[in-house]
């Protein structure tokens, strides 16, 4: 196989509870200090050691899977305050937020990542989300419909793309001589009217250092992929299966060709759940202890909630049966479940812990060494062009993986030793964008 002439891209979920459902009853999880600063800029801080792009932070906006006795994901963090606090403690890594586009909009929201961008010297991210659940915190009788949920997202990020190139690169002139701080001829109006919004602009911030903001976007259902393609810098993506990754990865660049973009300023990148140790069977260990944690009551409610299943009257060693799945699946990573559940036999109890240990995510158990390996298989086999890593548990498992698994791709040369620039269109090798040097 081919050796890929640039480097991974690397970024990393901050699940401060864990990535592996249950692992914060581990001890010194440090769970105690869940939604406070601290702790996160701690792990942030070990991720910018190891030079990784950026340090991702997701977002719910209900207390729902608190309530069913989950804190893995959870919205203990609002993205917006917690990167704001970290462009502060940091100095070079990437903040990367989610916000909806269904419950929030398009002027706040390019004034609010604008804002962490200029606080951050250009690091900042936006992961675009349409959200799923929620709407009964927002005055909502119910969630819009999925395709109307789309349409409205696509309208926002031509809104707020809008209000990011609203200031030519050179506006500011700071002319004391004059007393003009700006050229207003190089301020521009928006003026949009579409089906959704009505914003005349131009924005009331400087252009971002970086040309705009980057745009992250993990949906895998048809207009999730459209949306994508269309706007995104970064695709985040569930693919436990090599050949599917791949078949996905050609499929998807092709996607983004066929709209005039470049394929290589798109990249992929799956998540991935490195469960390591010393040895080969340390690591297997460690995953039999993560497994332990899991609260099996919790973890069949969890599976009912996630895919719209009925597993009453089924036992943890039974198999799901394949019209218990409902005609329409909930999500594009319930597909993954079902795949796993039907073609692979497993009972529900397997289940459990499959979905405890990567969410329809691809995790890989072993030493440093054998991880590195499967990453550098999957990166030159054309099936991502890096990779989230997610630690399995916290804190051990964020400083396993950025203080033994990141050497050894350094060492392999598959990822930098140093960062290269200071903003994270730089880490991730991403051009400025098109409309931006339109008027350079």
């Amino acid at each position: 196989m081919d050796r890929r002439p640039e480097k991974m891209n690397l970024t990393t979920f901050m699940l401060p509870a864990g990535y592996h459902k249950d692992s914060w009853r581990l001890e010194g999880s440090r769970v105690e200090e869940l939604g406070f600063l601290d702790f996160v800029a701690d792990m942030t801080l070990l991720a910018e050691e190891a030079k990784l792009d950026a340090v991702f932070f997701g977002d719910i906006v209900t207390a729902d899977t608190l309530l069913r006795g989950d804190v893995k994901m959870n919205g203990l963090y609002e993205p917006i305050s917690v990167l704001s606090a970290l462009a502060a403690r940091t100095s070079r890594i990437g903040l990367i937020g989610t916000v909806s586009t269904t419950f929030s909009e398009p002027y706040n929201l390019a004034r609010q990542i604008l804002g962490v961008d200029h606080m951050s010297g250009g690091r900042a991210g936006w992961n675009i989300v349409t959200s799923s659940r929620g709407n009964q915190n927002f005055g909502l009788p119910e969630m819009p419909d999925p395709v109307d949920r789309y349409r409205r997202a696509q309208e926002y990020l031509e809104v707020v793309t809008k209000l990011w190139d609203s200031w030519e690169r050179d506006a500011v002139i700071a002319d004391r001589a004059t007393g003009r701080w700006a050229d207003a001829s190089k301020l521009h109006r928006i003026d949009h009217q579409g089906e959704f919004f009505t914003v005349q602009g131009p924005l009331n911030m400087r252009p971002s250092v970086q040309g705009r903001p980057i745009l992250v976007q993990a949906g895998s259902s048809g207009p999730g992929i459209d949306l994508g393609s269309s706007f995104a810098d970064c695709i985040y993506t569930a693919q436990p299966d090599l050949a599917r990754a791949q078949e996905y990865y050609r499929e998807y660049k092709e996607i983004v060709a066929s709209k005039g973009r470049n394929p290589a300023q798109v990249k992929i990148l799956p998540g991935l759940v490195p469960i390591i140790g010393d040895t080969h069977a340390e690591a297997e260990e460690l995953a039999e202890l993560l497994a332990s944690q899991i609260d099996m009551d919790y973890g069949r409610i969890q599976l009912e909630a996630d895919h719209k299943l009925d597993l009453t009257g089924l036992e943890l060693d039974d198999r799901v049966p394949a019209e218990r799945f409902p005609e329409k699946l909930a999500t594009s990573r319930s597909k993954i479940f079902m795949r796993k559940a039907l073609e692979e036999r497993m009972t529900i109890r397997e289940l459990i812990v499959e979905s405890a240990r990567g969410t329809g995510h691809g995790w890989f158990i072993g030493t440093a060494s054998e991880v590195a390996e499967h990453m550098i298989t999957w990166f030159n086999g054309a099936a991502c062009d890096g990779f989230n890593i997610n630690a399995p548990h916290m804190p051990g498992g964020m400083e396993t993986m950025c203080r033994k698994l990141v050497p050894e791709l350094q060492e392999r040369g598959y990822f930098r030793e140093d960062y290269e620039g200071t903003t994270l269109r730089e880490h991730l090798g991403l051009d400025q964008p098109a409309s931006v040097l339109e008027r350079v």
